[in-house]
């Protein structure tokens, strides 16, 4: 189901019957990152009441959190017996360790439970809980017996529903995106790389007018000479825009301040829904998957992806919102030869996924 089509309130509302129709029930939700096990957790709880949650993860949160086995079952034996479990696919082996007894398992962005250190824990569950539902907008197959992929319907089952993005597009659940190519100078012999990247980004605020903006920076230093080395912070502060960036190595920080996950997270969601606020939010990868920013209507490029890097990246910005906005506008700077192979793969998923109505899926060959 591609992004924005509704898969977290798949979830929640099969959850919600599940609590009704059962007196015991221990729902165990699984996601790839700390900040989306975030989002999820507060976007249940709009609807669940009258149950006992955990997270199992190392990042803060004011739910309790452990990731310690014993705690994890001694916490399942002493509360009531409707119960909800927040984790990652890094954590979902000390929910497996605890041993406590699951009845539903939603598996969030699944493609990630292919990988080496998670397909473990993924195995097991898919065996042990009585339900297990894996949940993406792009599979990862394989093709060689010595990887798993999402093609193994002894762990995953079938593919019980799939949704193609142009009927979600001409019913009005998402909206087109629309790629636009930004060509540029190379780089000059005495130019600083964080310049043209200041500069590329400036120009697109101007020319676009967008209010709310995603950045896709190549590596942290990247991002970290961006905001040393330039006038960008300067620029963007003149223009009226507030500031956002996480990183695995840096952390969360919201205009020159560094956050807790939880903040930067309540914070990206309160300014998404703020009509008036402008801001630019950047990062590496953290951002690229599950994480809903409504009002997201830009995303840039300074980087190339994999298919589902670059699939889940253009869905950040095809959420409906302001009703001003017709598209999710994606930005590829092109520098001479640089940038054209970004540019080759935006337009080949855009029109094989938007065009077509094709999954495309990521294949592991070898």
């Amino acid at each position: 189901m591609p992004t924005g089509s509704g898969k977290t309130l798949t979830m929640i509302f099969d959850a919600i019957r599940q609590f009704k129709n059962h007196q015991s029930q221990t729902i165990v939700v699984v996601c790839p990152r700390i900040l989306l096990a975030e989002q999820l957790s507060s976007e249940f709880l709009e609807y669940i009441v009258d149950v006992d949650v955990m997270h199992v993860h190392s990042g803060d949160t004011h739910h309790f959190s452990t990731t310690k086995p014993n705690v994890i079952r001694m916490w399942s034996e002493n509360v009531g017996e409707k119960q909800l479990i927040f984790t990652t696919y890094n954590s979902l082996c000390k929910v497996q360790e605890s041993d406590i007894k699951v009845d539903t398992i939603y598996f969030d962005e699944a493609h990630h439970s292919v990988k080496r250190n998670f397909f473990g824990p993924t195995e097991y569950f898919s065996q042990s809980s009585e339900r297990s539902y894996f949940f993406t907008a792009t599979r990862r197959t394989s093709t060689t017996i010595s990887k798993p992929g999402m093609n193994d319907t002894e762990v995953y089952g079938n593919v019980i529903y799939r949704v193609p993005a142009p009927y979600l597009v001409d019913n009005g659940y998402i909206l087109p995106p629309k790629v636009k190519v930004k060509e540029f100078e190379v780089l000059k012999a005495n130019e600083i790389s964080a310049d043209r990247d200041c500069n590329n980004i400036m120009d697109t605020i101007l020319e676009t007018q967008s209010k709310k903006i995603l950045v896709c920076v190549k590596t942290t230093r990247q991002l970290m000479n961006l905001m040393a080395e330039t006038d960008f912070i300067t620029e963007l502060q003149s223009s009226g825009y507030s500031y956002l960036y996480i990183t695995s190595k840096t952390g969360a920080v919201i205009d020159g301040q560094k956050v807790g996950r939880e903040e930067f997270f309540n914070t990206l969601n309160a300014w998404g829904k703020d009509s008036n606020k402008k801001f630019v939010v950047l990062h590496r990868s953290i951002l690229s998957e599950g994480i809903n920013v409504s009002e997201l209507e830009t995303v840039i490029f300074l980087r190339n992806m994999n298919v589902i890097e670059m699939t889940q990246t253009i869905g950040r910005v095809l959420r409906l919102g302001d009703a001003h906005k017709k598209f999710g506008l994606c930005v590829v700077p092109v520098y001479s030869n640089l940038g054209i192979a970004t540019e080759k793969s935006l337009n080949g998923i855009v029109d094989a996924v938007f065009g077509r109505g094709e999954m495309v899926d990521s294949v592991v060959k070898k």
